[in-house]
């Protein structure tokens, strides 16, 4: 992590509440002249902090009405084990997260489709596809009651 300051903080936050907020904009926020605000994005996002800016979409609205938390866990602990099922995992376009952890399973995979018929064949078709899967649980979501919210940075 690169050395941040009270600006570099206060920028973070004016570009989670706003990614499309002009450079001129942001330097308001901020205090500072828009020519150092903007020197200083560019390096937040070469050093990685910001990894890109992207649109918010309504799910539903795009027909994706189905979001399922899918535990994996693998039969065979192993670094090659665990790699493969990283690699596959990145490529499913219908894992909007996932995630290595502890406790019963191995990873947690956030699934979003459009229904229950397309969560069937994604489990059939994918994941039980997967090499070394010893078990999956599927934990539909009910009701999103947040999704998306700006990270709570720490102040400096």
């Amino acid at each position: 992590m690169p050395n941040m300051d009270n600006f570099d903080i206060g920028i973070l936050e004016a570009l989670q509440e706003d990614a499309r907020a002009t450079n001129v904009e942001i330097a308001e926020k901020v205090n500072l002249s828009p020519s150092p605000c903007l020197r200083r994005i560019r390096n937040l996002e070469k050093s990685g902090v910001i990894r890109g800016y992207r649109a918010d979409i309504d799910r539903k609205a795009v027909g994706l009405g189905l979001t399922v938390f899918v535990e994996i866990k693998v039969g065979h602990h192993s670094r090659e084990n665990s790699e493969a099922q990283q690699a596959a995992l990145l490529a499913m376009p219908e894992v909007a997260a996932a995630f290595l952890i502890s406790g019963t399973a191995d990873f947690l995979a956030e699934v979003v489709v459009e229904d229950l018929s397309a969560y069937e064949r994604f489990l059939t078709d994918k994941l039980l596809l997967l090499p070394g899967v010893a078990d999956i649980r599927s934990n539909f979501a009910i009701r999103t009651v947040k999704t998306g919210a700006p990270l709570k940075l720490p102040q400096r």
